[in-house]
């Protein structure tokens, strides 16, 4: 019985897809259903026609990349699933997942809501709290995400669930 046991194709996948997974809710969620901010509207306020425009392009050029993050992610998961060597495993890709949307909110958080300022959650009264929330929601997404890798371990069935293909005995000859 063979066992699957290289996990870094499927780990690599579902990270990529975590990530514009996370990206594509901030930017359907926080900027366009509830128009909270975009992307860089701490630094030009979209408070006339042309400052919205400004501000939707941007916008436009992070949804570009959080969709060829997800689209080198689905190509990463297509190649992990034709190779033999990598468990397909739940505990590992959703982890992987939630690793990747937990990145994506921290690592977006600090950088854009703090370090930058280009934007934050909700500006106004209380944006800090809002910026340190949603930095708090990637580090548990991220802690969770390693819990569950790291009980993925312990699976290392081959994809489909099969241990090997094997072609049928070749029938008795008398």
């Amino acid at each position: 019985m063979s066992t699957a046991r290289h996990r870094g194709p499927l780990l690599a996948a579902g990270i990529l897809l975590g990530t514009g997974m996370g990206g594509f809710v901030d930017g359907i969620v926080l900027h366009q259903i509830l128009q909270w901010h975009n992307m860089l509207s701490s630094v030009r306020p979209p408070i006339d026609l042309v400052s919205m425009k400004y501000n939707m392009i941007w916008d436009g050029l992070f949804h570009a990349l959080t969709w060829a993050t997800t689209a080198i992610g689905l190509a990463k998961l297509w190649r992990a699933g034709k190779r033999p060597d990598v468990p397909w495993s739940t505990r590992t890709f959703v982890g992987s997942l939630l690793m990747g949307w937990g990145l994506f909110n921290a690592i977006e958080g600090v950088v854009d809501h703090q370090v930058l300022g280009v934007h934050h959650v909700r500006p106004g009264s209380g944006e800090l709290a809002w910026d340190l929330g949603f930095i708090a929601s990637g580090l548990v997404m991220l802690a969770a995400g390693w819990a569950a890798v790291r009980a993925g371990r312990e699976d290392t069935t081959p994809r489909g669930g099969f241990a090997e293909l094997r072609a049928p005995p070749a029938p008795a000859q008398s």
